[in-house]
């Protein structure tokens, strides 16, 4: 796989690989633990040197798992993880990047992840309750203590984004962004292009929809997080049936799987842009790390465009709480 350079000369492959799943929100997991600790290490065999992970993601499960299963390989790995939320008695009760607290996830993430220094270390949402140049100016100072190397945002707004980078410039932006989730192209994407920042989109195959697995028929697990998100009740997921046709077509006539036309698509959109789609499987990490090779002409791009913005997407990404979380 080839390689691409977030900002602040980061370079990663052009392909990363979501943990979260691997501990939360997507139903029963599979596999067993070192069913787990296999198929991250099994990522590096098809080029994927690109980790994402955090520490509410269990909570702190992940961050342990993923430490366990890279520490062999860590020296050939980015690990990037995330700061910003409160949680008591193991589960999230809201937001929380005060100076202090960052301090305190940097410390106990570090452990967790058996290493010395986190690569990228993310502020998971915005906090209005703290400046953001106060949250900028503490991973400033992690970052000469040598504890952190790169200071990430997620689902910020653009006048965040630009006032966060005045006070430690920002390597990388986590957003969704998918062909049915395309709210950062209006103001974010041309923000991060001038300032010279990457964006690693999250649920770049949109939960599963785009693979083209997740049909009106599908019943998820009473866990899985599919069951409280608008987009995907049997009334939308209906609607939303006819891009993913396209998608679906697209991929038949190239002998590729569906999967892959979403991510080839998302790769043209910019080269500072690098998806990071979770699985628990190592048969769609070989899948997904392929779609590097997987060519669409200007005008496949232009036409799957030019479709989702007619179409449009039916339903939210997220319930009502949750929606309130992001562009903060």
């Amino acid at each position: 796989m080839h390689t691409r350079t977030l900002g602040q000369g980061l370079e990663v492959s052009a392909i990363g690989l979501g943990a979260m799943g691997m501990s939360q929100s997507y139903g029963p997991n599979p596999g067993s633990r070192q069913d787990m600790i296999d198929v991250l290490r099994s990522a590096m065999d098809h080029g994927v040197t690109f980790f994402d992970t955090a520490e509410v993601y269990g909570p702190y499960v992940n961050e342990e798992l993923v430490g366990e299963a890279l520490e062999p390989i860590r020296d050939q790995v980015v690990i990037a993880t995330k700061f910003g939320w409160d949680i008591q008695g193991g589960k999230s009760v809201g937001l929380n990047s005060r100076p202090e607290q960052i301090r305190r996830v940097a410390e106990e993430s570090l452990k967790r992840l058996r290493t010395d220094v986190i690569d990228l270390f993310y502020q998971h949402r915005v906090d209005p309750q703290v400046p953001i140049e106060e949250v900028a100016g503490t991973v400033r100072d992690l970052i000469a203590e040598g504890k952190v190397r790169h200071f990430g945002l997620s689902e910020a707004s653009a006048a965040t984004i630009r006032r966060a980078h005045t006070v430690q410039p920002v390597t990388a932006l986590q957003s969704e962004y998918s062909l049915w989730t395309r709210d950062p192209e209006a103001e974010v994407l041309p923000t991060l292009a001038e300032l010279g920042i990457g964006l690693v989109p999250f649920s770049p195959l949109g939960k599963g929809f785009l693979t083209g697995t997740v049909t009106p028929a599908t019943s998820f697990a009473d866990s899985d997080i599919r069951n409280q998100v608008p987009r995907f009740n049997d009334e939308n997921l209906a609607a939303n049936q006819a891009l993913l046709a396209q998608v679906v077509e697209l991929a038949r006539v190239k002998d590729v799987e569906p999967a892959q036309i979403a991510l080839a698509w998302l790769l043209a959109q910019q080269p500072w842009i690098v998806p990071i789609p979770g699985t628990r499987r190592t048969t769609r990490i070989k899948e997904n790390a392929e779609a590097t090779h997987v060519g669409l002409s200007a005008d496949e791009v232009a036409g799957l465009d030019a479709l989702a913005r007619s179409l449009g997407v039916h339903g939210d990404r997220y319930n009502a709480t949750h929606m309130g979380y992001v562009n903060g």
